[in-house]
């Protein structure tokens, strides 16, 4: 079969019928994001069915060349034309010759235990996770519980945009009926509360709405629903635990309520956000710290992963390095972090943005954001004289953002990042005064992380995901430090034209 893959085509048109479209910078670090529009709309598509078919036989075609064999499990996130996607995707892998078991409307966590339930090496989930609607795009993998990197990523792009296919044939489709309970009754399992926990379950209308209550009412929490409905236009607010608004939402319902706890879930629920009994919106990276205290006090020595863009508390906190617990700083991204955890064997990983990875005995490697939520409504359950509030509390004070995302094209971004590490690294090397210090450190691993004498950070690195770069400030010293750290980077971002407003600020 002969496909005309196209990088631009406008809907009502002979083309767009007829073509295969798909934006080449659609294929990303680690998964795939397309702009596939929505009625009223005036922005182009990246994305149609016959782009999404030659993505299907892209992906059937580099399973089997990384032999992972022919069998791949599928599942579709709540949006209007999720599942138009999923069986367009579908219709090109059977052409490559792939059995698709697919599991219906699921979360992202859900396929990833598909995976191992099913005794499949490969998935494809059609999901868009917490971006806006009129998104959509596709989480992979081909070696559970990892999920593509890089590599594999370019290898898919170099396949479907050449059109270099393997049409083998003799593919397959199984619908697999009820696997939503398998997926609750695996992931509740034995574990319980006894602890009375009233716990305010947020899923801004999003797939989680239909499983995250569900679970944590099965572990013995009373559950407050919030925005639990399934409504693919989000009418309040994308579910994204790392947006204020639903953040704010979140506190709101847990001081009307009276709550011990909120919980806030994404679209595709493979993350989780906290809000305690107080109304502080905890930052995920400062929920890592509880729950690594909490797990290296039942596991001392354990390792633990993070990403760049989290508290420096991981490497300093006095309890963590009382437990004896070892922390590695790794690149931002859920199929980063997920290969290191595994390589390196740690028990967790956590991100910034909420993506939580654990390994036995808690979980199986994947990020699921309900297995989340478990956990820290167990760490509650051990420590029965201490509310949310108190447990983070008992964390060192420090002054940190939230994760902010100035506009930035695809095409440019990689290159604004690399023009501000260059001007870091020269500040650095003339021993110039940064943010009213001298530089202590710069760390490259993801972006840069530029570190002031006192302890003070800022984070610059290029969104895996979106037209966006990412900032992040943290200060262990005041708020008005955190300002300056801030107003520093900000100003070296300033020097290229190409960066645009913020999404939030602090």
């Amino acid at each position: 079969m002969s496909l005309r893959i196209v990088g631009q085509a406008l809907p009502n048109t002979f083309e767009f019928e007829t073509e295969a479209l798909i934006k080449a910078s659609g294929f990303r670090e680690y998964d795939a994001r397309w702009w596939f529009g929505h009625a009223g709309s005036t922005v182009p598509p990246e994305l149609n069915l016959i782009g999404v078919q030659a993505l299907g036989m892209g992906l059937g075609t580099l399973i089997r060349r990384m032999g992972a064999g022919p069998d791949i499990v599928t599942g579709h996130d709540f949006r209007s034309y999720s599942l138009a996607i999923k069986l367009a995707l579908v219709s090109g892998l059977m052409a490559a010759g792939a059995r698709v078991k697919d599991i219906g409307l699921a979360l992202s966590p859900m396929a990833y235990f598909a995976q191992f339930a099913l005794d499949t090496q490969s998935v494809a989930m059609v999901t868009a996770s917490h971006n806006e609607n009129g998104w959509t795009g596709v989480k992979m993998g081909a070696q559970r519980p990892l999920t593509f990197g890089p590599e594999e990523m370019s290898a898919l792009k170099a396949i479907v945009l050449a059109g270099d296919f393997d049409l083998v044939g003799g593919g397959s489709y199984d619908f697999v009926a009820g696997f939503r309970e398998a997926y609750l009754d695996d992931l509740v399992g034995e574990k319980r509360v006894a602890r009375k926990l009233k716990v305010v379950a947020a899923c801004g209308n999003g797939t989680a709405g239909t499983f995250a209550p569900q679970a944590l009412q099965r572990i013995g929490c009373e559950v407050i629903p919030l925005d639990v409905e399934l409504d693919h236009t989000f009418p309040r607010y994308n579910p994204n635990p790392e947006d204020m608004r639903m953040l704010h939402a979140i506190r709101d319902k847990v001081l009307e309520t009276g709550a011990d706890v909120g919980l806030g879930f994404d679209g595709d629920g493979d993350r989780c956000g906290v809000v305690d009994n107080e109304g502080n919106e905890i930052f995920a990276d400062k929920v890592g710290v509880m729950l690594a205290r909490d797990i290296s006090m039942l596991h001392p020595g354990s390792t633990f992963v993070v990403d760049v863009k989290s508290t420096g508390l991981f490497k300093t906190d006095a309890v963590l390095q009382a437990n004896g617990a070892v922390t590695d700083y790794w690149k931002t991204g859920h199929s980063y972090i997920k290969r290191r955890v595994a390589e390196l064997g740690a028990i967790a990983g956590f991100e910034k943005s909420g993506h939580f990875f654990f390994n036995p005995p808690i979980g199986r490697g994947y990020d699921d954001g309900l297995v989340t939520a478990i956990a820290v409504c167990q760490m509650l359950d051990r420590n029965p004289a201490s509310s949310m509030a108190d447990l983070y509390c008992a964390l060192p004070l420090t002054f940190g953002t939230p994760t902010m995302s100035p506009h930035c094209d695809d095409a440019l971004k990689y290159g604004v990042v690399e023009r501000v590490v260059s001007d870091f690294q020269a500040m650095k090397q003339n021993g110039e005064i940064f943010a009213g210090q001298q530089i202590a450190d710069l760390i490259t691993v993801n972006g840069i992380r530029v570190v002031a004498e006192d302890g003070t950070w800022g984070l610059v690195r290029a969104s895996s995901n979106k037209p966006e770069l990412v900032v992040v400030v943290e200060s262990p010293v005041s708020s008005e430090r955190r300002r300056q750290m801030f107003e520093a980077v900000d100003a070296v971002l300033r020097r290229s034209p190409d960066v645009g407003a913020y999404n939030q600020t602090f």
